[in-house]
């Protein structure tokens, strides 16, 4: 830079010079200051030549001092980097072993939250199977005190009736004996034969809900009672069946599915029938694996478990084949339902086979056959008979209604005569007191007269006589 600035300022002294020349046109000066130029000029150049060297070398100088003070910006560039690497190094291990912490601790929350979840619907699921349970229980009970009160209410009502009845009945019975004719006392007569047959009417139906109360506590008893163990087979299932139902409800050696040829020994009519007047059955077989529940017994008495344990598979195998042949031979829906019902006649061989693991759940699921002792079928006749009971109760509903209504209405006819009846006795009690007046006036005026002996009176007045003996024969 500095050397670009002299040669400007030689420039611009040599055009001085040129100017000077043109203004001067004398030689000789001319001559001097071409002389003064050229030395000018020469020291110029060396100033210029020497200023280039100065320039050079402090350039030199400036050029190593800037690849000295390069190199060291590098080193320290290149010291920082390492620094700040090994710095990032060490807030990445940190920053991964936070994460790897913070992954540790929020994998133990989830876990945490997924059994406390866990617990949580365990809890919920059992608080609502208690809840159902307790629903089911007070709706039971709720039924029960129903019918209690309906019963109840029907039989207050009733003694009411009776009540009144035979107070009404009396005060008219009083009234007919004295003063009502024989025309009132037939109108009464066929008012009360009305009203007691709707009465026994009324009875009748009553008798049928105390029918069904008691069925309502022989379930509650069979529910809480253990039977004997020991009575085996068919001659079992038909004295339960016998203890439960009619003849008219069930059948023996049924043939469930139409030209099969296959004959169940009992099954059960249940209510209605199809649009072709073929009821609906279903079926009942009783299976009795005797031999390999004996071996069951004495694999058990003797304390053998291993025998015990192929004893029990043994039994489970059989009870799983009488169930699939059921299913194949009796089941046919819509000739039967779409289940049967598998007997076994002891409560022991019903226990071991609800000891064997989803034996009786496997049996509905796969062959839709439910397993039975004595005790759980007699609680499933007596529920199925309080169904039949309860849609013979329903369907007779309406005719008890009917019949109260037939009762109300002849109570109020029944009313209108009571109000007749008292009108009459009315009037007729105003004629006895009519008659009473005249008759202690007469005897007021009669006073002061001597009464006769009752001889004389006879004599004089024979015709009193006969009117006194018709008066008792009429009381």
């Amino acid at each position: 830079m500095l050397e670009w600035t002299l040669v400007a300022l030689a420039a611009l002294n040599l055009l001085l010079l040129l100017w000077l020349l043109l203004r001067r046109a004398d030689t000789s000066l001319q001559n001097e200051l071409r002389e003064d130029a050229e030395r000018q000029g020469r020291e110029l150049r060396n100033e210029v030549q020497e200023s280039a060297r100065g320039t050079r070398q402090e350039l030199s100088q400036t050029l190593s001092l800037f690849q000295q003070t390069l190199l060291t910006q590098q080193g320290d560039v290149a010291r920082t980097q390492n620094e700040q690497i090994d710095s990032f190094r060490t807030q990445l291990a940190t920053m991964q072993q936070q994460v790897g912490q913070s992954l540790q601790a929020a994998t133990q929350s989830l876990v945490q939250l997924s059994q406390s979840a866990r617990e949580s619907q365990d809890a919920s699921l059992k608080r609502f199977a208690d809840a159902q349970g307790e629903r089911l229980q007070a709706l039971s009970q709720g039924n029960e005190r129903g019918l209690e009160l309906m019963r109840t209410t029907i039989e207050q009502r009733l003694q009411s009736i009776q009540a009144d009845n035979e107070k009404k009945l009396e005060q008219m019975r009083a009234t007919v004996d004295e003063k009502l004719h024989a025309t009132l006392e037939q109108r009464l007569g066929e008012s009360f034969k009305q009203v007691a047959d709707r009465l026994e009417q009324v009875h009748k139906g009553l008798g049928e809900m105390q029918g069904l109360a008691k069925d309502v506590g022989s379930l509650n008893r069979v529910l809480n009672n253990v039977k004997t163990r020991g009575v085996f087979g068919e001659v079992q299932l038909a004295g339960l069946l016998e203890q439960v139902f009619t003849p008219e409800q069930y059948a023996t050696n049924v043939e469930t599915v139409p030209g099969s040829g296959a004959r169940v020994e009992f099954a059960i009519k249940l209510p209605g029938q199809r649009a072709d007047g073929v009821p609906l059955w279903l079926p009942i077989d009783a299976k009795f694996p005797r031999e390999d529940y004996e071996r069951l017994l004495d694999a058990q008495e003797r304390a053998d478990a291993p025998a015990a344990e192929l004893a029990g598979r043994a039994i489970e195998q059989r009870l799983r084949l009488e169930a699939k042949t059921i299913r194949e031979k009796y089941v046919a829906p819509p000739h039967t339902t779409d289940f049967a019902i598998l007997f076994v006649p002891t409560e022991g061989l019903y226990a071991e086979a609800l000891r064997r693991p989803g034996l009786s759940e496997a049996l509905q699921r796969e062959f839709r056959v439910m397993l039975t002792g004595p005790t759980t079928l007699l609680a499933t006749l007596n529920s199925l008979q309080m169904g039949f009971r309860t849609l013979a109760l329903e369907k007779r509903s309406a005719e008890v209604w009917e019949v109260l209504g037939a009762v109300k209405t002849e109570f109020g006819k029944f009313g209108d005569v009571l109000a007749k009846t008292q009108k009459k006795l009315k009037e007729a009690s105003d004629t006895i007191d009519a008659a009473q007046t005249r008759t202690n006036v007469m005897a007021r005026r009669l006073k002061s007269v001597e009464g006769l002996s009752d001889t004389r009176t006879q004599t004089l007045l024979p015709g009193l006589d006969a009117d006194a003996a018709t008066d008792e024969d009429v009381s």
